[in-house]
């Protein structure tokens, strides 16, 4: 890196399915939200059916800017793992490509994960991002999340890890049978915190996750945390 960059150096990593719209924003936003900081976008394509990967490819002409190309999807939470465990840096971000969650709050997850009295900083989801019912279904999963792993009731996956809750993530995720980096997160043994910020409705597409796949892994994520009380 340059000089005159500043604080920790930061992984930000996206998981890529389905999303060639929004990668150029993406990267532009997140670099201004970041600009000061020693920062890294690591992409993780998995496997997606439309133009990402060249769209990712791009981009990484942007040396800041890495590509990780899955030829198998593994979901999301794999994706994320796989990125998380290919950055070498002092702090992580994970962060989803579609915008709902906006790229402009990084640097409040990273200022509250530097206090250093928690080991990750979760984004508390506010706003009225999707439609009532699946907030609806999604605070419940959340909140019974939170019971049984201690994780903050507004919990999703845009998210700061330190070094330990990262190592604690990929170990579980990828050596274990841990079905989401949420819930690894939840089970690092470490101090957990979350800041509101509010999403974004989708500016592009729709939701790869259809209700049917939202309750397969809502029931196999809790059953799960369930079986490691």
């Amino acid at each position: 890196m340059g000089g005159g960059l500043s604080g920790p150096r930061v992984a930000v990593v996206v998981p890529v399915y389905g999303n060639a719209a929004t990668l150029r924003p993406l990267a532009d936003r997140l670099a201004a939200a970041l600009a000061g900081r020693d920062w890294r976008l690591r992409l993780v394509v998995d496997a997606s059916p439309d133009d990402s990967l060249q769209v990712a490819s791009e981009l990484a002409a942007d040396a800041r800017i890495g590509v990780t190309g899955l030829t198998a999807n593994v979901g999301q939470h794999r994706a994320l793992a796989t990125g998380l465990l290919a950055e070498d840096a002092d702090v992580w971000v994970c962060l989803d490509a579609d915008l709902q969650d906006p790229p402009e709050a990084v640097p409040r997850l990273l200022d509250r994960l530097a206090r250093g009295d928690v080991g990750a900083v979760f984004a508390g989801r506010r706003g009225r991002y999707e439609s009532p019912v699946r907030r609806l279904t999604g605070t419940l999963h959340r909140r019974l999340a939170a019971r049984l792993t201690g994780l903050p009731p507004d919990a999703g996956a845009f998210l700061a890890l330190g070094p330990a809750v990262r190592s604690a993530v990929v170990d579980l995720v990828l050596g274990g049978d841990a079905p989401s980096v949420v819930l690894a997160a939840g089970r690092a043994g470490l101090p957990l915190a979350s800041v509101p910020v509010a999403r974004d409705r989708r500016p592009e597409g729709s939701s790869a996750w259809t209700a049917r796949a939202r309750l397969r892994q809502s029931l196999r994520s809790l059953w799960w945390a369930a079986r490691r009380r």
